[in-house]
């Protein structure tokens, strides 16, 4: 009885170590095209993004949203 349930145990240690790895392997793959970005460069810049520039026109509706 024993035997057979230390069997058991190297069996699944040995089906999860191999199914780990197989997942890392598919997240590695995965990650590697989704990073194709259709043509768009993906990286650092030291540009500053400007999302709102004052104007008159901002500051008319900040004043009628709130």
């Amino acid at each position: 009885m024993e035997e057979k349930r230390r069997s058991f145990l190297k069996k699944a240690a040995v089906v999860g170590a191999v199914s780990a790895v197989g997942t890392v392997a598919a997240t590695a793959a995965t990650k590697s095209s989704t990073y194709s970005s259709n043509g768009v460069v993906v990286g650092h810049s030291d540009k500053k993004e400007i999302l709102y520039k004052k104007t008159e026109a901002w500051d008319e509706y900040y004043r009628t949203a709130l």
